[in-house]
């Protein structure tokens, strides 16, 4: 049995529909059908017939170039989760020794980092991840747990945790950093892990528990966190764009970032084409410059750099509009491509202290 086989709903329903063409986001600037839920639906259930595809370079590529954001599985009336038959696929790949020579050295690269370190000892243990400290979302965090007066631990490392070796196919190596990572969470003996990035943030309440892995600790978005503090706000936030994040509301669908935003006084104005009828209106493309294939930069920097022009497109002033973000990895590519200023919810936090 191929993992592929766990999503044949998909493979037979995604390949004959396009009610989601518009709003997937690698298409959107690639402008070809390939790159479309239906058309690798088509790929796939084509190398059912012929299994010499699934070692044709230009086929694997295809599946690889994958923003995995969700938001087509998401607005899919029906929720086919072509989303998960694309991982499926490269774990097939995988499997089947067919991994091309630059993922495999990506994948190298995160197993061979995959060592933390704990600092400090409390109740609240933050996780700053590698997109985390290289942004300084872990520093900020740090200068408001200090206003609040809070104390709390940091569990830091350049490794990967799970995610990212999981959406690249590689499941047991996945299982096992996880394995390792949860080790260290739990010998901290902190009573919440709060976690900025959403990938990491999803890796640890859904991966882990779909692999069996217990977390001792009660795992929260820096954005649900904030919102149990009760910290003194003194200045509004006022209006900006904000930047659904593809793991918190695509693949969790939680609210807690937009009732922050709520209680620092943002006025939301919003990206692309949205449901307008709903009380609030529902961002329906994801503009994360690819969050959910979490290490997208490492295989088409290229592709990064057209997603992250994409969302100069979709505000009313480039060079003047304020957006904010709840993922680190997608200020990094805002600020790398475009002049776009660009904030973490816990950037806009601070301000507001």
């Amino acid at each position: 049995m191929m993992n592929i086989d766990k999503y044949t709903d998909a493979i037979r329903n995604c390949r004959f529909c396009f009610m989601c063409r518009h709003i997937s986001p690698v298409a959107n600037v690639t402008f070809a059908e390939a790159d479309t839920p239906r058309v690798r639906a088509v790929m796939i259930y084509g190398a059912t017939m012929h299994p010499e595809w699934w070692s044709n370079p230009d086929y694997i590529a295809m599946l690889y170039r994958s923003d995995l954001s969700r938001c087509c599985t998401r607005h899919c009336v029906n929720h086919f989760d072509e989303n998960s038959l694309n991982i499926a696929a490269r774990t097939d790949i995988v499997e089947m020794g067919y991994v091309p020579e630059n993922i495999k050295a990506i994948r190298d690269e995160l197993v061979a980092g995959a060592d933390w370190q704990l600092s400090g000892k409390a109740d609240v243990l933050y996780f700053a991840d590698p997109y985390s400290t290289e942004a300084g979302t872990d520093r900020v965090f740090a200068e408001i747990m200090k206003k609040a007066g809070i104390s709390f631990a940091t569990v830091s490392g350049c490794g990967c945790i799970g995610r990212a070796l999981k959406v690249l196919g590689f499941a047991d190596d996945a299982k096992a950093a996880m394995t390792k990572f949860a080790g260290v969470i739990n010998a901290s003996g902190a009573k919440s892990v709060v976690v900025s990035n959403p990938a990491a943030y999803h890796a640890l309440k859904v991966d882990a528990a779909e692999w069996g892995i217990e977390i001792n600790a009660d795992v929260m978005h820096t954005s649900e966190y904030f919102l149990s503090c009760g910290l003194n706000i003194s200045k509004q936030a006022g209006k900006l764009y904000y930047i659904e994040s593809d793991y918190l509301r695509n693949y969790n669908e939680l609210t807690f970032p937009h009732e922050l935003l709520a209680k620092l006084g943002a006025e939301e104005q919003h990206l692309g084409a949205s449901c307008d009828f709903l009380d609030v209106p529902d961002q329906q493309e994801s503009f994360t410059c690819g969050e959910g294939a979490v290490v997208l930069p490492r295989i088409d920097a290229a592709l990064v750099e057209k997603l992250a022009k994409r969302v100069v497109e979709q505000v009313d002033d480039p060079e003047n509009d304020r957006v904010v973000t709840a993922s680190a990895y997608t200020k990094i590519a805002l600020e790398r491509y475009t002049s776009l200023k660009v904030e973490t919810l816990e950037e806009l936090v601070l301000k507001s202290l």
